[in-house]
């Protein structure tokens, strides 16, 4: 994902010489095709997270479109108060840019992994928030939010997502993507976990469900449409996000279906369950000790269509 954010931002800074892209002293190797092509839309903060937000925000005011860029909770956490304060207060047109969103960085700990970042930037006002799921996604947020005028929150995976789409047709920021028509049961995602989601569908279709599956690459402003839609057609609504559960992008469906005046479907939230990882170890181990492995998904959906059919 990293690699195709890089060589579309390439793009369109060669197009657009507002575009700027400030770094916390790091991916550079990364982010070589940037400064190599476009050295005078290129700036090093060095290791400032906080300070490279506010001046992030100070060029916005004057004129330019500014990406920051940094891993894990560095470009968000760590510099909350001036992404609130500076940037989203202003409306200032910033776009923070994390690369390693939720277990990517596992192997270095808590302190290095993106666990609370969706719940957090969503509750900024003025703030899109933004989870693209493989390449295609990737590409096509960056487009959009290059032309968004408002400050606004990218998650990114690190690198060797899968390509899930061919293409998508008039992406917007806002709205879902249909990934497979289905019954009875409906499965949303956002971020790369998709590649979980993706095996657990396979699966599930060997044990002779049909899922219906969503991809989300925006979760604020969330497609209530979408999810007005499904709550009221299907049986079982299922949200899978490497995050805490807690106020994040499955709760961000919870509060468009508690508002709705009627509904058919139950909602099972599969994530993180509101605790720190504790343990160390690749993403792909913490996803299995965490519940969120597409193993861990399909017999969470088995139990909960179980519990369904008992309740009948």
């Amino acid at each position: 994902m990293r690699d195709t954010f890089v060589k579309t931002l390439v793009q369109l800074a060669k197009e657009d010489k507002n575009i700027e892209l400030v770094t916390g002293d790091l991916g550079f190797g990364v982010l070589k095709p940037f400064w190599e092509q476009c050295p005078d839309q290129f700036t090093n903060a060095g290791i400032a997270e906080q300070n490279m937000t506010s001046v992030a925000a100070g060029m916005a005011l004057e004129g330019k479109n500014v990406f920051t860029y940094s891993i894990g909770n560095f470009p968000t956490l760590r510099c909350l108060e001036q992404i609130r304060n500076d940037c989203a207060y202003h409306n200032a047109n910033v776009k923070v840019v994390c690369i390693g969103g939720g277990f990517v960085y596992g192997s270095l700990g808590m302190s290095h992994q993106a666990t609370e970042d969706l719940a957090i930037l969503r509750a900024l006002p003025n703030v899109v928030v933004m989870a693209p799921a493989d390449l295609v996604e990737a590409e096509e947020c960056t487009k959009a939010l290059a032309n968004y005028n408002g400050t606004a929150y990218l998650r990114l995976g690190r690198g060797g997502e899968k390509r899930i789409h061919d293409r998508i047709d008039n992406f917007q920021i806002g709205k879902a993507i249909k990934v497979h028509d289905g019954e009875k049961i409906a499965i949303f995602s956002t971020g790369a976990i998709f590649e979980e989601v993706t095996a657990a569908y396979d699966e599930l279709r060997d044990k002779g469900y049909n899922p219906a599956v969503y991809t989300f690459p925006t979760v604020k402003p969330i497609d209530k449409e979408t999810i007005e839609k499904i709550s009221m057609e299907y049986d079982l609504l299922v949200t899978v996000e490497e995050h805490n559960i807690v106020a994040g992008f499955g709760s961000a469906v919870a509060e468009v279906m508690a508002e709705m005046n009627d509904k058919k479907a139950k909602l099972l939230r599969i994530g993180l369950n509101d605790e720190y990882s504790i343990r160390v170890g690749n993403q792909k181990y913490l996803r299995q000790q965490y519940g969120m492995d597409s193993t861990s998904i399909v017999n969470k959906i088995q139990d909960a269509m179980q519990e369904l059919q008992n309740n009948q």
